[in-house]
């Protein structure tokens, strides 16, 4: 499925359903989307939902500089309770600690989500496994997609060569060299990493990083940003090969 066309596919399913006001104020915010991508964060019960509160807008700038794609420079927070979760392609969840499960009915609109086409990035910030955070993003993801677990993300996925050919992953710290994913048939909903992106995307007021990137150095900070950039690229388009959107920069860039 492409993911360009996951926002009017999905407001004609939860309009259907009565999930949703209107035809008008759809058609509204689905122009809308087709200007401006839009970071949206997970808020959740228990745990810290917000490990990294400045990291989002240094992304949003490089790819910005980097893509033709026009982003918002703010965050915008949903839950998975909110109606316009379905709003939004991309969505973005980190931590630290572990948190409170989902209800029922948040398993169940996650596992609509991105049953339609929707995808998660997963961003560990603490970095160890099997506890705090990363207990519990397995143990709700298996509530989402039951005997579906995570599994390692082939190198020569599409996800690692929609804008940059990624050989390497990036973070504050190297926790993980790979990336884990769950597959639903041939799409790649779901993609986890453990080496807290966010904390290696992040800067202060002043401008400065807010952490160091070990051991790698400010080179595992720029592999980290070419992940994220990557993602977004690949939550927007999916099939990188028949549906680049930032073509058209590339070769405007070319003939300058």
């Amino acid at each position: 499925m492409n993911r360009r066309h996951f926002i009017g596919i999905l407001w004609r399913s939860l309009l259907a359903a009565g999930l949703l006001p209107s035809r008008a104020a759809a058609a509204q915010f689905s122009e809308k989307r087709h200007i401006q991508f839009v970071f949206a964060q997970i808020k959740y019960r228990g745990g810290d939902w917000n490990p990294h509160p400045l990291s989002v807008t240094p992304l949003m700038e490089e790819l910005m500089l980097r893509t033709s794609v026009e982003p918002a420079t703010a965050r915008h927070e949903v839950t998975l309770a909110d109606r316009d979760l379905f709003n939004y392609p991309f969505l973005y969840i980190a931590g630290k600690y572990e948190f409170d499960p989902f209800t029922q009915e948040e398993v169940e609109t996650l596992r609509r989500f991105l049953s339609f086409g929707g995808f998660l990035l997963v961003d560990d910030a603490l970095g160890q496994q099997g506890y705090g955070f990363d207990k519990a993003v397995r143990r709700e993801m298996q509530r989402v997609f039951p005997g579906n677990e995570f599994k390692r993300l082939p190198a020569g996925h599409a996800a690692l060569k929609s804008y940059y050919l990624l050989r390497r992953i990036g973070g504050v710290r190297i926790v993980n060299p790979n990336l884990e994913a769950i597959t639903l048939g041939n799409t790649t909903p779901v993609i986890y990493c453990q080496n807290d992106l966010g904390g290696a995307w992040e800067r202060d007021q002043l401008g400065k990083w807010t952490n160091a990137c070990t051991p790698g150095g400010e080179a595992q900070r720029r592999d980290a940003f070419h992940l994220g950039i990557n993602l977004i690229l690949y939550a927007m388009t999916e099939n990188y090969k028949e549906d680049l959107i930032h073509v058209p920069f590339i070769r405007r860039r070319l003939t300058r």
